[in-house]
């Protein structure tokens, strides 16, 4: 029986890897998206609820009095109708595509949006703020939602859910749903690397462990709110990032920037092993280390014509704000970056 079950757990947790890595960028086409339906209902996986920062963050900010916002063109610009709405990327974002693989919506609502309707507290909305990190002083630096402030959206989520359907049912939809949670790039390009306060107490790699212990604790929370199935993206190659490449004055990807992307990953694994044990719940994680730098290194076998510089203003230093109302490449889709920092839609 114990082995049955154990068998069990592991075909899930690789559903829950495979549903994700099934629509990051770069494997467009590459998995049947029935397939992934079909599994989603034997398993009955009920919705997708998101934690993060910028790469999963559809408009949250929007909603708050940070400077950290993408409710303007060029962002959106790709996006249906064309129009920005807090996404910093030039269409959808990945958790969008997980969202319609399995069904639901072809894109995921911020939780903060005024006009919720029902049916996206149904099928699950996103919590995440962009500039956000696992150091709640990452989030507090930017003025943007800390992992503690969008646990407590979410403790109000379930409470709207109650209110929708019950409280069996609810806690129902909790326990089946699927959590997705991608951070972790601000806590060093935005926070170690450039505010004093922290590596004034930690080494790198004692603040990679920091990091780590922070993540765990915020399992340990969303298991304790009934969240038992979890995916975690690890950080992608920090050194491939246009504007790292242009502040370190390189052409290529910077390997000091990427050996510590790497480590951390590394950490975030041991971490999320021990969650698994100590914890019983069905962790997947997506390594967007190796996704990206996939992406970068190998761009032409994916249709990407360009993967050293962004689409938007020079595509060297331009993201956020400073992306406001510049040109763009004339096909986005052609490249893999769209600002200085974050990916296109493709």
């Amino acid at each position: 029986m114990a082995q049955n079950m154990a068998s069990r757990r592991v075909v899930l947790v690789q559903i829950l890897a495979l549903a994700l890595a099934a629509v990051m960028p770069l494997l467009s086409g590459g998995v049947d998206i029935q397939q992934v339906r079909v599994l989603a209902a034997k398993f009955n996986v009920t919705c997708v609820v998101v934690f993060g920062d910028s790469s999963v963050d559809p408009g949250n900010n929007n909603y708050i009095a940070t400077p950290f916002k993408g409710n303007f063109l060029p962002y959106g610009k790709d996006f249906f109708r064309g129009h920005p709405t807090g996404r910093f990327s030039n269409g959808r974002l990945a958790t969008d595509f997980i969202a319609e693989a399995l069904g639901y919506t072809n894109e995921i609502r911020p939780f903060l949006n005024k006009r919720l309707r029902p049916v996206d507290i149904l099928h699950g909305v996103s919590f995440a703020s962009a500039a956000s990190g696992y150091d709640e002083l990452t989030a507090n630096l930017s003025h943007v939602l800390p992992v503690s402030k969008q646990l407590e959206y979410f403790r109000e989520y379930k409470m709207r859910l109650r209110q929708l359907i019950g409280a069996r049912k609810a806690e129902n939809i909790i326990k089946n749903a699927v959590a997705v949670m991608s951070m972790g790039t601000n806590d060093f390009l935005q926070n170690y690397y450039l505010e004093p306060i922290r590596p004034k107490q930690y080494t790198l790699e004692e603040y990679q462990n920091y990091l780590a212990s922070c993540m765990s604790d915020d399992v340990k929370t969303m298991h304790s709110l009934g969240i038992t199935r979890l995916v975690v993206v690890g950080v992608p190659p920090l050194g491939c990032m246009p504007l790292v490449k242009t502040l370190m004055n390189q052409e290529t990807c910077v390997e000091k920037y990427n050996n510590f992307s790497s480590s951390f990953n590394s950490k975030l694994q041991f971490k999320l092993e021990v969650a698994r044990t100590t914890l019983g719940m069905k962790i997947g994680y997506v390594d967007a280390y190796g996704i990206f730098e996939d992406a970068v290194n190998n761009s032409k076998k994916y249709g990407f014509i360009e993967a050293s510089k962004g689409c938007c203003g020079t595509g060297t230093i331009e993201y956020g704000d400073t992306c406001r109302g510049m040109s763009t490449c004339a096909d986005a889709s052609k490249y893999v970056f769209w600002d200085a920092v974050h990916p296109t839609e493709r």
